[in-house]
């Protein structure tokens, strides 16, 4: 068997659902797109991403050293559909891939296997692995080794999976034959630029994080601004729409991982447990999901922008009384949210709760109450 296909085969047998292979040489295109992208500001307050950009345009630029890279895709595709709890909105809406066990987590060991039986096979060379930890632009590089291409949504389509890979990638000196990059075919089609509840798409192929749903409810550590409250719904954990109304996906399939099956009590949460969590529990909840790394304090502030918008008059003593909670980001949102269900209770308590200590929850109160909220 030829080296490309030894690797494609260990690599299905270490539970990856496709390998391509792509050269490190990547387009200088790229890296213009993304400076473009910087300077516009539409990556928000992720500052890691202007930090790298250098070294993220391209693995040579990351590693003068590498020749080929090794692209894995993970199916992790859901049994059902996504978007079916944004119906009820006294459940929670989590993002499918943080449903269950931390990808990283799942991928990395089987990245590290597959390097070690590269470097056996060949009987030298040097590899490096990646999975979304460091400066790697990994769709552009899964769409040129063939394994996919990116959407208008900007994120990976499969033929075969649909919106639903993981990617992680090895990086090598040795050379590799590149595969035939996947060509686009997303034609005419704009369900994903619809889709979105916020509009984050400035158009096809151009996301302003500032705008994203994913960005709002992960990334972001302050306040959710005030205009996107409300598109949020009951989206706590990341937002699936663009994603869950590609075409593509009536082929997507279920995955076969077991570790990456959503977890029964993360597919449907009620939001009235979910905003009673403390920062034990809220660890215990999330031990080994990726939502454990965005702290009990940003998780209960889009629990309670989804309270607000539930519409339910019985979660309204869940968000009074977080407007006593230790965490500035939390009592906040306590304010936004009492506010859509009680506002007459809110203007009983401004006497009480108005003069906070922390500005930015001084100026919730002064906000609803102030200015023709109440």
């Amino acid at each position: 068997m030829d080296i490309k296909g030894a690797i494609r085969a260990h690599a299905l047998s270490l539970g990856f659902d496709a390998c391509r292979f792509a050269s490190a040489e990547t387009n200088p295109a790229l890296a213009d797109r993304l400076r473009e992208w910087l300077a516009e500001g539409a990556h928000g307050d992720m500052d890691w991403m202007a930090e790298t950009a250098e070294r993220r345009a391209s693995p040579t630029a990351l590693w003068p050293a590498a020749r080929s890279v090794v692209m894995l895709g993970l199916n992790y595709g859901p049994a059902s559909n996504p978007l079916a709890t944004l119906r009820n909105r006294d459940l929670g809406t989590i993002s499918v891939y943080a449903r269950h066990r931390d990808y990283h987590d799942v991928i990395k060991g089987r990245l590290k296997q597959l390097a070690a039986f590269i470097i056996k096979r060949v009987g030298g060379g040097e590899v490096k692995v990646f999975v979304d930890t460091a400066p790697v632009m990994e769709k552009p590089l899964a769409q040129s080794s063939g394994l996919g291409w990116q959407g208008k949504h900007t994120n990976l389509v499969s033929r075969e999976f649909g919106s639903w890979l993981f990617l992680g990638a090895i990086f090598t000196d040795i050379d590799l034959d590149p595969d035939p990059p996947e060509p686009d075919h997303c034609g005419s089609c704009r369900n994903c630029l619809d889709a979105c509840p916020t509009d984050a798409f400035i158009g096809p192929y151009r996301l302003d994080a500032r705008r994203c749903i994913s960005y709002l409810t992960i990334e972001n550590k302050g306040p959710i601004p005030r205009d996107f409250r409300a598109a949020i719904g009951n989206r706590i954990y990341g937002c699936d729409d663009c994603l869950a109304v590609c075409p593509w996906n009536k082929f997507a399939q279920t995955t076969r991982e077991a570790k990456l099956a959503a977890r029964p009590d993360l597919e449907n949460p009620p939001l009235a447990e979910l905003v009673r969590l403390d920062d034990a529990g809220f660890r215990a909840l999330f031990s080994g999901s990726p939502i454990k790394r965005i702290g009990r304090a940003r998780f209960i502030r889009n629990v309670l922008v989804a309270i607000g918008n539930s519409g339910d008059p019985a979660l309204a003593a869940e968000a009074e009384r977080l407007l006593r909670d230790d965490d500035p980001l939390v009592r906040g949102a306590a304010v936004w949210a009492l506010a859509r269900l009680a506002p007459q209770r809110l203007v009983a308590l401004q006497p009480l709760f108005a003069s906070d200590p922390d500005e930015t929850v001084r100026e919730e109160w002064a906000k609803e109450t102030h200015q023709g909220k109440i």
